[in-house]
């Protein structure tokens, strides 16, 4: 079951919590991918808040969000790139997408399977996916107060395997999210600390979610199942006015 979009919103950008975990996996992100000059960037979910380093360097940016979610206009300051989509039949031509971030999309997906083969497809040759799940080995998993407690957990192996089945190419994992699950004030001082420890020494914290790059293998997908015939219609442009306030 999906978030809903206005909590996922609250979480990244009205709480303190939230914003420090912003903060990790973007630059988690932009260690993997420092740049997307002339290349077209999509995330899924809700990978709106991790998507921004690339507003002015990529050809173009969409964020995808899935209708049991809701959608909201983003960025705030700039021409709306959002757009409220069917989980699982993008409104993306095939092979379109250069790099594609899925953020709270894949573990709370009840059709995991179709929607892991909708990334494949809009993927072109050569394209790379980077997929953000909670860590089940982490405290995030275990604490229902923010968005990494909620769907399926994964281990890297698991999702691994996934990937693999879907015909990705795993390229490596990174951890994210060191610092304790906790908006008190202790917990939030030492955050910088654990987050550092974390990324130097990982087999000593597990972090609340890691990172798999998964480039796409040209063939097709086996065991492909059916796709709706619906017709696919072009992204949008403008579909809603900005909010006040940057996002």
């Amino acid at each position: 079951m999906h978030l809903d979009v206005q909590d996922l919103r609250n979480f990244y950008y009205r709480n303190a919590l939230g914003r420090a975990a912003q903060a990790s996996l973007r630059r988690r992100l932009v260690e993997i991918w420092p740049e997307a000059q002339g290349q077209t960037v999509a995330g899924f979910g809700f990978a709106a808040p991790l998507l921004r380093p690339y507003l002015n360097d990529a050809r173009r940016v969409i964020a995808l969000m899935p209708g049991p979610q809701g959608v909201m206009p983003w960025p705030a300051d700039m021409q709306n790139v959002s757009v409220l989509t069917e989980e699982t039949l993008w409104p993306i031509e095939t092979g379109h997408i250069d790099k594609l971030v899925m953020l709270h999309g894949l573990e709370t997906s009840e059709r995991a399977y179709d929607l892991l083969e909708e990334a494949w497809r809009v993927l072109g040759p050569g394209g790379k996916a980077l997929f953000i799940v909670p860590n089940r080995a982490g405290l995030w998993s275990r604490r229902d107060r923010t968005p990494f407690g909620y769907g399926r957990p994964y281990s890297a192996s698991q999702l691994e395997t996934q990937l693999r089945k879907h015909q990705f190419l795993p390229e490596r994992h990174v951890g994210a999210l060191y610092q304790f699950p906790s908006a008190r004030r202790v917990w939030m001082k030492s955050a910088p600390m654990f987050e550092q420890v974390g990324r130097l020494m990982p087999g000593m914290v597990a972090g609340g979610a890691f990172m798999v790059e998964a480039s796409k293998l040209v063939y097709p997908p086996k065991g492909k199942v059916a796709r709706s015939k619906a017709k696919r219609q072009t992204v949008p442009q403008g579909v809603a006015a900005p909010v006040a306030g940057r996002i």
